[in-house]
């Protein structure tokens, strides 16, 4: 039975009782409290402007200074008014989903925000369609209608229970329509938002925030600003930076090592804390399905036997990760065990010999395992040269390891020069579709050729629709079962999100869940 049909479409209303998805009333920003903040991290901030940026340096700046209708709460995964002040689907089909503003919103520079804001930055977004921007998360959204200057409706050409967790993520961020072009990206590294922070400058090494006073929204701003410091992968300089006082606290970037010191007492300087948050960023090992040996099944088969995850998030990451044997990652609807359940996880040779001598395979199988250094993490490579020092020393595979800058390594997946490769996913709202969908949905991000028509063609249309997310479970234990037993990934580990603060800052257990939004507003420091 679709339990879609058998329960009401509740709305998202601001500050309503419990039963619904409800906001927190209408606080408003005002002028900050403590004083200016210093983060430091190893992401670069890639766009300024919402159209084109799809990364975490870039949302992280789009989550403080431009509002969605919705936003996801402290540590919650269901998103709640934020720009809007109620939203809801208006049919059960879950195709039609209206929104009404706040009253007063304005962005930064005083223009007012209104209906007609948020149609031309969801229209400006797909007509633009820039490769490096978030429209791949919106081929559902059919048109955008402003009955009047407070009213917002979106029609789907198909349903979608997932979409307000979409526009409440950085892609449904609001931009002026009198600030943006309506068929090109802005180019010179300002913003004009209504987020509880204005952008004053943007260089190469450093952003500066301030805080917007007339944002009308759910935060309660802590500080009197932000001052965002880019490392470009030097975890070294972020380090030392830290432990010299020069920066407040450093997100995104400390050596596994280092955060492991600091836990255990043995870091020199003194005066800091490592704060953990939960996480639902993941990471791969990608097949190459039309690649000559990766494209063995046997050859994937044997590497999923014989990886031991235990011993990379151990020796590797210094259990500042955990073991991943499922495509949904553990706190998000429809997590199982489906690669635990079907190839272990102690490394078994016999296993891996079975399968590669069922696939005809009887010498040593060569293999270069592909890495980039530092855009899925800066032990990536030494995370690969432990998973080809595993493979070698089973004797049935000679496995080398091979690192290129990121710009050039997405040129080559895309042409197909890889064979067997590395992804990190930093989800964009904790939902299992954002798991599934993108990696083997129609023209998935994995670039790794890749289909099976039960997945895009029932399952993944099937628990898209269903408001229900609960009831999805059956549906993703399918498709979780279908890729472990065709190997076109091979899931390795699910971060733990860590900042390093020195003693005088606060609030940091507020900034780090699965929801990945880094809330700027939360921090304050003596």
């Amino acid at each position: 039975m679709n339990m879609r049909t058998q329960w009401p479409v509740l709305p998202i209303v601001a500050g309503l009782a419990s039963g619904l998805l409800t906001g927190c009333g209408s606080d408003t920003g005002g002028s900050g409290g403590s004083g200016s903040i210093v983060m430091g991290m190893s992401d670069d901030v890639l766009a300024t402007d919402p159209a084109s940026g799809y990364d975490p340096g870039s949302w992280l700046l789009f989550n403080n200074v431009f509002q969605s209708l919705l936003s996801f709460p402290n540590g919650g995964t269901e998103p709640e008014p934020e720009g809007a002040k109620e939203c809801a689907f208006t049919d059960t089909a879950t195709t039609v989903f209206k929104c009404t503003l706040r009253d007063g919103l304005k962005f930064s520079n005083g223009d007012a925000l209104t209906s007609k804001d948020v149609k031309f930055s969801f229209d400006r977004m797909l007509k633009i369609n820039d490769d490096a921007g978030p429209a791949i998360m919106f081929p559902m959204l059919d048109t955008v209608q402003t009955p009047d200057a407070k009213t917002v409706v979106f029609r789907l050409k198909y349903a979608d229970a997932t979409f307000p967790s979409k526009i409440a993520s950085g892609a449904g961020s609001i931009v002026d329509h009198q600030q943006y072009s309506a068929d090109g990206l802005r180019k010179d590294d300002q913003a004009v938002g209504s987020g509880p922070y204005k952008l004053d400058s943007f260089g190469k090494d450093k952003a500066v925030f301030s805080v917007n006073s007339g944002y009308q929204g759910t935060a309660k701003v802590k500080n009197s600003g932000m001052t965002l410091k880019f490392f470009h992968g030097d975890q070294a300089g972020l380090k030392k930076a830290l432990v010299s006082g020069k920066i407040d606290l450093a997100y995104r970037g400390l050596a596994a090592d280092d955060i492991a010191d600091i836990v255990n007492g043995t870091q020199t300087g003194g005066g800091m804390n490592v704060v953990e948050g939960t996480s639902a960023e993941v990471q791969h090992l990608v097949f190459n399905m039309d690649d000559p040996v990766a494209g063995k099944l046997g050859v994937r088969k044997a590497i999923a036997y014989l990886l031991d995850r235990d011993a990379l998030v151990n020796e590797v990451y210094q259990d500042t990760a955990t073991p991943l044997y499922s495509i949904i990652p553990a706190g998000i609807t429809g997590h199982n065990t489906s690669f635990f359940d079907t190839y272990g996880a102690r490394p078994s040779r016999s296993k891996a010999q079975a399968a590669l001598r069922a696939d005809g395979i009887t010498g040593k199988v060569r293999l270069t395992l592909w890495s980039t250094p530092s855009r899925y993490g800066p032990s990536t490579d030494q995370e690969f040269k432990a998973i080809a020092k595993q493979l070698n020393a089973s004797g049935l595979f000679e496995a080398s390891v091979k690192s290129v800058a990121y710009s050039q390594y997405e040129k080559d997946i895309a042409k197909g020069k890889y064979g067997v490769y590395v992804k990190g996913w930093v989800p964009d709202y904790p939902d299992p579709d954002n798991f599934t969908a993108p990696f083997f949905g129609k023209g998935n991000v994995l670039s790794n050729n890749f289909t099976n028509s039960t997945i895009t063609g029932d399952l993944i249309p099937k628990t898209a629709a269903e408001s229900d997310r609960s009831s999805t479970d059956a549906d993703y234990g399918k498709l979780q079962d279908l890729v472990a037993n065709e190997l076109p990934v091979i899931p390795i580990w699910q971060a733990k999100q860590y900042a390093v603060v020195r003693d005088n800052v606060y609030g940091l257990e507020y900034c780090l869940d699965a929801s990945t939004v880094f809330r700027f507003w939360e921090i304050s420091k003596d």
